[in-house]
């Protein structure tokens, strides 16, 4: 295998999420599988690897989705940081901590960073004149300005960003700026804020940036950047006039906040404290941030590359004492069935919905996410494309292959990995192919091609379905010729033995699958990638069913008509929740269905008898029910909530005539109904009182 540079540790940050809405595909390939993947291989290498992020909890999006919906910022944020958290864990986004800004630590440590800079006199105090709402009596926070971007013409970009051709501005560069309280032409008026000297840092930012990093930042960070600084670096107000926020630790700047973008990018350096406390080792944050042998990368989507390039490493210089990133792989943008992703007209493919309505295919959404990612131009996500990749890659290329091997080995040789005798050219070739096109996906990855090194994973299981094809088992058994039968299939299962290890980033679901395929009980480690002996002679092989099954032109079909009608405004209801407001943003209505079809629908009440885990699957347990003379079995994807043991008992509400479905193994009959809390646990839809079972819901 290649080397990369040597590190001690590996300090991985992905955005901070604003905590005013659900998470949506664009996020995730924008930043987050990104990150994922990185932190997941270098683990897998063995490497020492913290991974941190969290929700983004000031600012005035979060104020703006308050009044919006007539609540509280705090319910806000306690809503979605919840909602994004859960879903977050759902997707398999393996970070070591998803912290809130919101937190004791994260104020602590970022009203030090500003009183820091203030004692040591590094801020500039000016009086300046800022916008005001005449109307509303109140200073307008940058994205409380709209109008039109001078760049591209957009008539609703706001006063900090245009958010349809991505650039960073400022209030005053806005044509016909406008107020969003009420739509008036805002004045300026009078206000002190502290402001961090830029230009201060220009001669440093040019050498670090152009001169250490145009070779290995990515062109569109570095380009970013260089153009940024060869404008001329001016002073940028670090608070703002907002109620909302870390209060500014002055005595004489009551009813001021630190600037978002300044309390932000600190919250990762609170995170890291934050999980070293709950380790119980309070000092161990200073060797991520501050000794020279980490490397600390942050993953962000092109929006965020001047905060992270320009403002938060002259914020960390100006602090003195912490590394500084080696790397910042931001994407571009994913685009939407041809139109860019809208939260505001719900054109968007949430997180929790695609979880909800596609039980156990996470990998597959990963899969096209990163197939697709945006890494070097903004990218599409189309529901066509989305199924011809799963059914034409996933389902007819890894999945054939790992099954045609599983299934011809349980059919002629008990289940148990064959003995290979002699290997043969063919077989040979087979292991220099693994070698060769490893050593390329561990290229890819050190280099954040990840893009790239998906398709090299691909290209290894393309090659062990060639190798079965050209070497063909079946006839070979057929021909009583079983000791070659063996040495093929032994040599096609230490391929799949592999692939556990290198779909690991990408697809880990998948992985712990194959393993559970396998009989092995932990990742075999990245350094025994490679070799055709990684498993033990007659180890036992499972069949667990399909690795991945069709998607069907009506599931698609769904989900864009779905789509299509989300472009109408979303509905919105109140709920109460600990005695508090919370907004909770509910999806369009489904199509009407007639009378006729409601009483096809069979619910009835059961109690659970027996519940267990399926094996390879942290998620699916197999629950019999109890349901008058009926024993029906179901699968159900709760695994994640509830223990086995502590829900025997307890009485459900049972689809039951739903058609069965073959789920890891389990012919499912049926389903259970569930909900959802406003932190996004899943509960029981039961019955009050002591119902009979095998009652019918009317």
């Amino acid at each position: 295998m290649s080397e990369q540079k040597k590190y001690k540790r590996h300090l991985l940050t992905a955005a901070l999420l604003y905590a005013n809405g659900p998470i949506h595909v664009g996020h995730l390939a924008g930043c987050y599988i990104p990150a994922d993947i990185y932190a997941r291989y270098l683990r897998a290498k063995g490497e020492e690897v913290l991974f941190v992020s969290g929700s983004d909890e000031h600012g005035v999006a979060i104020t703006m989705k308050a009044e919006k919906e007539k609540t509280t910022p705090q319910a806000i944020i306690d809503l979605y940081h919840h909602q994004i958290k859960n879903a977050f864990e759902q997707f398999g986004i393996s970070f070591d901590i998803y912290a809130r800004t919101s937190s004791n630590t994260h104020h602590e440590t970022a009203s030090a960073f500003f009183k820091k800079f203030y004692d040591q006199s590094l801020f500039e105090e000016k009086e300046t004149e800022q916008f005001y709402d005449p109307e509303v009596h109140q200073f307008l926070a940058d994205r409380y300005i709209i109008g039109t971007c001078p760049k591209c013409g957009n008539e609703n970009a706001f006063g900090d960003q245009c958010e349809k051709c991505g650039s960073t501005l400022s209030p005053d560069e806005l044509i016909n700026p406008r107020s969003a309280y009420s739509n008036a032409q805002p004045i300026k008026k009078k206000t002190t804020h502290w402001f961090l000297p830029l230009q201060n840092y220009e001669t440093w930012l040019k050498e670090w940036i152009i001169n250490e990093h145009a070779q290995d930042w990515k062109p569109n960070v570095y380009g970013q950047c260089k153009s940024w600084i060869e404008q001329g670096l001016q002073a940028r107000a670090m608070t703002r006039d907002l109620n909302w926020g870390i209060p500014v630790p002055l005595p004489q700047a009551k009813g001021k906040v630190l600037y978002v973008w300044f309390d932000a990018p600190i919250g990762y350096i609170s995170a890291t404290k934050e999980y070293f406390d709950q380790k119980q080792q309070p000092a161990r944050w200073k060797e991520f941030w501050q000794e020279e042998e980490t490397q600390l990368v942050h993953f962000i989507g092109k929006d965020n590359i001047v905060f992270h390039c320009i403002i938060f490493p002259a914020m960390l210089k100006a602090h003195g004492g912490f590394v500084l990133p080696a790397q910042v792989p931001a994407n571009e943008f994913m685009n939407l069935e041809g139109e860019k992703i809208s939260t505001s007209r719900n054109w968007a493919v949430w997180l929790h919905e695609y979880l909800a309505e596609f039980p156990e295919k996470q990998d597959v959404l990963r899969y096209y996410l990163t197939t697709n990612a945006p890494e070097t131009k903004d990218s599409d996500f189309t529901w066509k494309d989305f199924q011809a990749r799963n059914n034409s890659e996933l389902v007819a290329n890894l999945g054939n292959f790992i099954n045609r091997a599983v299934v011809l080995t349980g059919q002629n040789f008990n289940a148990q990995l064959p003995t290979a005798q002699t290997l043969e050219s063919i077989d040979l070739a087979l292991e220099n192919d693994l070698k060769t096109i490893s050593q390329k996906i561990e290229k890819s990855l050190q280099n954040y091609r990840f893009k790239e090194a998906i398709g090299s994973l691909m290209e290894l299981s393309s090659v062990g379905n060639k190798y079965l094809q050209d070497n063909a088992p079946w006839k070979l058994l057929k021909e009583n010729n079983k000791d070659r039968a063996a040495t093929v299939l032994h040599c096609a299962l230490q391929l799949v033995a592999n692939l556990s290890i290198l779909a690991e980033p990408f697809l880990p679901f998948t992985a712990q699958k194959i393993r559970t395929i396998l009989n092995i009980e932990k990742p075999l480690g990245w350094q025994k990638v490679g070799s055709l002996n990684l498993l033990n002679a007659e180890q036992k092989i499972e069949n667990i069913g399909l690795l991945f099954e069709k998607i069907e032109d009506t599931t698609i079909e769904f989900q864009i008509e779905k789509l299509n009608k989300s472009k109408n405004p979303a509905m919105t209801t109140t709920s109460e929740n600990n005695n508090q407001a919370a907004t909770i943003t509910l999806n369009a209505l489904k199509e009407s269905i007639s009378y006729e079809d409601f009483q096809k629908i069979d619910l009835r009440i059961a109690t659970i008898k027996t519940a267990e885990r399926v094996k390879g699957s942290k998620k699916i347990l197999k629950l019999q029910l109890e349901a008058g003379n009926l024993q029906p079995i179901v699968a159900s994807g709760i695994g994640e909530y509830f223990e086995p043991e502590a829900i025997i008992g307890k009485q459900v509400c049972w689809l039951a005539n739903l058609a069965p479905r073959k789920i890891m193994g389990v012919e499912s009959q049926g389903m259970i109904l569930m909900t959802t809390d406003s932190e996004g646990k899943l509960l029981f839809m039961n019955p009050e009182g002591n119902a009979l079972n095998g009652a019918e819901v009317r």
